[in-house]
Order: C-alpha cells, then structure tokens, then sequence
C-alpha cells in the first residue's frame, strides 16, 4: 500500500517538471515560426515583379550618366586649345595719359619747340596732333594753366599749317598770332616763336597687347 501511496507523488513531481519545458518549447516554436514569416515575405519582396524593374530603371540612369561622362571627356580631350589672341588690351607707359587710341605726354619742363619735338621723339613718339574737337579739349583740359608745344607749324606766314609728318592742317579751330610753331593756350590754339621756353605734349599710339586664353 505504501508502495502504490507513493507512486502519484512521482508522477506529480514528473508532470510538474516537464510543464515549463513544454512552454518553452512552444514559445520557441512560435517564434521560429514568426521569424520564418518575415524571411519569407523579405524573400518575396526581393523576387517580387516590382524589383527587377527598379534594378533595370537604375541600370539605365546609370548607364546613361556613364554615357555622358564618357561623350564629355572624348569631346574636351578632341577640343583644340585656343592658341590664338583673346581680347586685344590697349596701355599707355607710365606718366603717359591714355584717350581715345593715343598716349599723351605733359612734361613738366620748359624747352624750345625743337627741343620738344626731339624730346618726343626719343620716347618713339612726336609733337602732340589732334584730329577731333574731342581729342583738342582734352588736351586743353589735361594741359593745365601752362603754355604746351604742339606739332604744328610752318616755315613762314605765307606757308600753311603743317604736321610735322607733312599732312596739312585741316583749320579745324583757328590759330591765332604770327609765329611758326603752334602751342596751346588758354585762348585756345596760338603760334609763337620757336625758341620761346614752353612745356610741351607727346603724342603716340597705344601699345596694344594680347592675352592669350585656354579655351
């Protein structure tokens, strides 16, 4: 009797032990289960029909923008290099004032017509000319309140007005007085003897450069 007494006891203390493995187990078994629903619907999303065209749509951008690096580079390495002048850039040499297509020299000394135009002419240049009223005014202008030489002349008052490069004086604004070399003054053009001591101006050309550009 003792014997059979103690037998349901056993059988208890079995049950109880093997219930929480049973749970664990079922727990587990769901969680796999779980876990084997997500990798299945990440696989069906990988396979769906939808992927294969996003992964062709971002075959053909990319195939198109290696396309057009590959046109731009052949095009710059085919393109010949600008090897002629780009925009011509007009100077005058220091002292000197620009206007127009001319340099103008307004020396501070005082010399003789001939003097001057030596002078000018060791710079590569001469006795200032004008060929507009324009061109005249600024010279009138920059000259300040002194007396400067100019290229005009002529050998005797019944000589016409020259440039010293042998053109005749246009009489484009009158010249005043007797003598045979021209300067200008306040009252506008005058002539006066050659020898007189007078500041003077230099007239050129602007030096033209050029800058050569890449591309």
């Amino acid at each position: 009797m003792r014997l059979s007494s103690e037998m349901p006891g056993a059988a208890d203390t079995k049950d109880s032990t093997c219930m929480p493995e049973t749970v664990s187990i079922a727990t587990d078994l769901f969680q796999e289960e779980e876990t084997g629903k997500k990798l299945q619907v990440q696989c069906l999303r990988i396979v769906s029909p939808e992927s294969p065209a996003k992964l062709y749509c971002c075959y053909a951008v990319i195939a198109v923008l290696a396309a057009a690096v590959i046109a731009l580079s052949v095009a710059l390495s085919e393109r010949p290099v600008n090897k002629t002048c780009g925009p011509c850039h007009t100077t005058c040499p220091r002292d000197w004032v620009g206007f127009g297509s001319k340099c103008f020299y307004f020396s501070e000394d005082l010399r003789s017509w001939t003097f001057s135009q030596t002078s000018c002419m060791a710079q590569e240049a001469h006795l200032a000319r004008f060929d507009s009223l324009e061109e005249l005014n600024f010279l009138k202008r920059h000259k300040g309140d002194s007396d400067h030489w100019i290229d005009l002349y002529r050998e005797s008052p019944e000589h016409s007005w020259r440039w010293t490069n042998n053109t005749e004086y246009n009489n484009l604004v009158p010249i005043r007085g007797e003598g045979e070399c021209v300067y200008l003054s306040d009252n506008g053009i005058s002539s006066g003897r050659g020898y007189t001591y007078r500041k003077w101006i230099c007239s050129k050309p602007q030096l033209s450069f050029t800058r050569a550009s890449g591309f």
